[in-house]
């Protein structure tokens, strides 16, 4: 029998907040714009760099492939895990999602983060 996955709640020791970013985000690969939107949620995690969750619906779906690769996090679930694909560039289990996050993080549910060393650029503008 399996043991129970660790879950953990965000506390003073591992702070977690997910707030609307203010401005646009961009993501692009290999020169072309992958995801664009104005109603993504910037999650800051303990002294981890803030992370924008960009709505799925705001994905370009023709990059999509999923990848197989799953990985956990006790404060936030389950992730699974797309490949991006422009043309013959292939960046390899370069999106997450959490389908299912855990209750500190349910607003998450619906958008997926990018890998920032799997894509050209991560853009927030403001305005």
């Amino acid at each position: 029998m399996t043991p129970p996955l660790l879950r953990l709640t965000p506390g003073p020791r591992h702070p977690i907040s997910v707030e609307p970013t203010s401005g646009r985000v961009r993501v692009l690969l290999a020169g072309r714009v992958v995801a664009d939107t104005r109603a993504a949620l910037t999650l800051r995690e303990a002294s981890y760099p803030p992370v924008q969750y960009v709505p799925l619906a705001d994905v370009d779906p023709e990059v999509l492939e999923e990848s197989g690769h799953t990985s956990y996090c006790p404060y936030k679930g389950r992730a699974t895990y797309w490949s991006l694909r422009s043309g013959d560039d292939v960046s390899d289990s370069a999106v997450w999602t959490y389908a299912e996050p855990y209750d500190a993080v349910s607003a998450i549910r619906g958008h997926v983060a990018f890998l920032p060393d799997r894509v050209d650029a991560v853009e927030v503008s403001q305005g």
